[in-house]
Parts: structure tokens; C-alpha cells; sequence
């Protein structure tokens, strides 16, 4: 499997620029139509899955294992039948001449992520909140699953901006770490968890359909594959930030409920010097001020700097790497 663990010059060769490509597609041409997009064939099997799965009414507070198990192998099927895909394909690309493999690569890894589409879905709840605060709300629904009616404008920015830095780890950084430890097998099983987790992962009823124990499997494997990924996005929000106080950064990461959402957004919340906040459930960084109007955009411009600054830390780690084991004695 070409991973970190297979660092000949050609594997280190379809790693980077396998990795490059996929950004500079991302950059200049986002994301491919719904029909081709491998994030919305997974979703399609979550979707038809899980109307077998979850209840259409809410249930009691007993425990329920038969849906937990139903959920589990359910998730199980469908991340199998996903590693088995993408194994066979990079499997196909390293017998391909070194070349044709890196762009062939580079395409299969870019719709496993989705930096230009998060920034541009963010930036337009900003355009929008210009417009009026019904549009920026209407905007802004389009991100979240939470209740858009009756925030304020700087409701609205600080839930922009906390999609912005969940989503920065969970669309671009984790999908990016998985793939260097494991190739496109890894970066595609992160996102099926991932979209797992966004469809199934909720603790009571979400579209007619009670997730409590039907979900539990999935939000579970997601917190697993998003734990270190999580942490790193925080780490390089703070290193492109020139630096926060990693003991205060702990500490506001452990208001949210989520054991890793917290951190990308708390480090967001304090590079900025602003307050982000969920009305009743945590509030981050409160002592900064509401956020502004050009508060989303220089959110995004540093979650840019961290993309780059994975971008070329992976880059530097994998040929020091690969040349390191090169030198060694037989």
C-alpha cells in the first residue's frame, strides 16, 4: 500500500504530488459534479441504509442494542466496501508509469477534499449578512443543522466561523493525514466516517429519524479517526497565528461537549480575539468581543495559511524521510 511506511523516490514522488495536484484541482476548479463526487455516493448508501436502521419515532431512554448493531454493521459494510474500492484503485495506479499514476491519484484524492468549497460557503454567509440578517441566516443554514431563525448578525458570524474551523479539519486536514499515513484508502475511509457522523451521529431524533443508539457507532469511529487530526489542525492554527498558549488552548477545547471539534474552533476563537458561542451548550474565548464582518474573512485567510502550511510540512517531512532511508546501510 503506498504510504508512509513505502517511501521509494516513486512513492515518495506520487505521495507529494499526488497531494499538490489534488490542492491546485481544488484551487482552481473545486469540486466535481454530484454524479461523479464519491462523498455523495457514500452519502446515497448512508441515506438508503439508514432508513432501515433508525426508528421514525423517538424512543424510550432504555438502551437499544439491536439498532446499535444494526448501525455498526451497517457502518462496517459500507467503510469495507469503500477500503476495498480504493485499495484496488491505488493498487491499479502504482502499476501505471510513475507520471500517469501522480495525476491519476491526485484526481482520486481531490473530491476527498473540500477546502474552496468550505471557504467559498463561508465567505457567502459574510456576502449575505451585507444583504440582510434573513439572508445571512437562510446563508448560513445552508452549513449547520442547528436552528438558524433566531440568531443575530454576530450569531450568525460566530457560526460561520466555527463551521469554518470544524470543517477545516474535518474537510481538509484529517482527510490530508490519513491519506500520508495510508494512502487513498485512508483518506477515503476518514470521509465516509466523517459523512457518517454528519447523517447518523446525532443523540436524539434528527429528520424524523431517532439516531440515539442507531448513530452511536458512527459518531464513536469518527471521534477515533478525528482525535490527533483534531489537534493538529489546532497546532497549526496557533503556528500561522505566531504562536497561542497551548495550556489556554486546552482549556477552552474542553468547553465544547465534542472530545475534538473544540479544538480547531477554540484555536480559531483565539487567534481572533473573539467570542465564539453556542447558545446553552459552551461558549469559547469569553473574554474576546463578538465577531465582526471582516472577522470571517481573516478567519479564512488563516485557515488558507494552515492548508498551505500542511501542504509544505508534509512535503519537507516525507523527502527528509524518504532520503533518510535511502542513505541508510543495507
Amino acid at each position: 500500500m503506498l504510504s508512509m511506511v513505502d517511501l521509494s523516490l516513486s512513492a515518495t514522488l506520487l505521495i507529494v504530488g499526488s497531494l499538490w495536484l489534488a490542492l491546485a484541482i481544488d484551487r482552481w476548479l473545486g469540486e466535481p459534479s454530484a454524479r461523479w463526487h464519491p462523498v455523495v455516493w457514500m452519502g446515497f448508501y448512508l441515506g438508503w441504509i439508514g432508513a432501515f436502521i433508525a426508528p421514525q419515532r423517538a424512543q424510550t431512554g432504555a438502551a437499544d442494542y439491536k439498532r446499535f448493531g444494526l448501525g455498526a454493521l451497517a457502518w462496517i459494510a459500507g467503510a469495507a466496501l469503500v477500503l476495498i474500492v480504493t485499495a484496488a484503485l491505488q493498487q491499479g495506479l502504482q502499476q501505471l508509469p510513475t507520471l500517469l499514476g501522480l495525476v491519476l491519484l491526485g484526481l482520486l484524492l481531490k473530491p476527498l477534499l473540500a477546502w474552496r468549497m468550505l471557504r467559498g460557503e463561508v465567505l457567502a454567509v459574510e456576502a449575505a449578512l451585507v444583504e440582510s440578517l434573513p439572508a445571512g441566516r437562510t446563508r448560513l443554514a445552508w452549513l449547520v443543522s442547528r436552528d438558524v431563525q433566531a440568531l443575530s448578525a454576530a450569531e450568525v458570524r460566530e457560526s460561520a466561523i466555527e463551521s469554518l474551523a470544524e470543517n477545516l479539519n474535518d474537510s481538509v486536514v484529517a482527510p490530508i493525514f490519513w491519506f500520508v499515513l495510508l494512502g487513498l484508502p485512508g483518506a477515503a475511509l476518514y470521509r465516509f466516517a466523517n459523512t457518517a457522523d454528519a447523517m447518523w451521529g446525532y443523540r436524539g431524533v434528527y429528520q424524523g429519524r431517532d439516531w440515539a443508539w442507531a448513530g452511536k457507532w458512527a459518531a464513536r469511529a469518527d471521534d477515533v479517526l478525528s482525535w490527533l487530526p483534531a489537534r493538529l489542525t489546532a497546532l497549526l492554527l496557533a503556528l500561522v497565528n505566531g504562536g497561542l498558549s497551548l495550556r489556554t488552548l486546552r482549556w477552552e477545547a474542553g468547553r465544547t461537549p465534542s472530545p475534538n471539534s473544540g479544538w480547531p474552533m477554540a484555536a480559531m476563537a483565539l487567534a481572533l480575539g473573539v467570542s465564539l458561542r453556542k447558545p446553552g451548550v459552551y461558549v469559547l474565548h469569553e473574554q474576546g468581543r463578538a465577531p465582526l464582518a471582516n472577522d470571517t474573512g481573516r478567519a479564512a485567510v488563516l485557515a488558507s495559511k494552515v492548508v498551505l502550511a500542511l501542504a509544505m510540512i508534509v512535503t519537507s517531512a516525507i523527502v527528509l524521510i524518504a532520503f533518510s532511508v535511502r542513505e541508510l546501510p543495507p
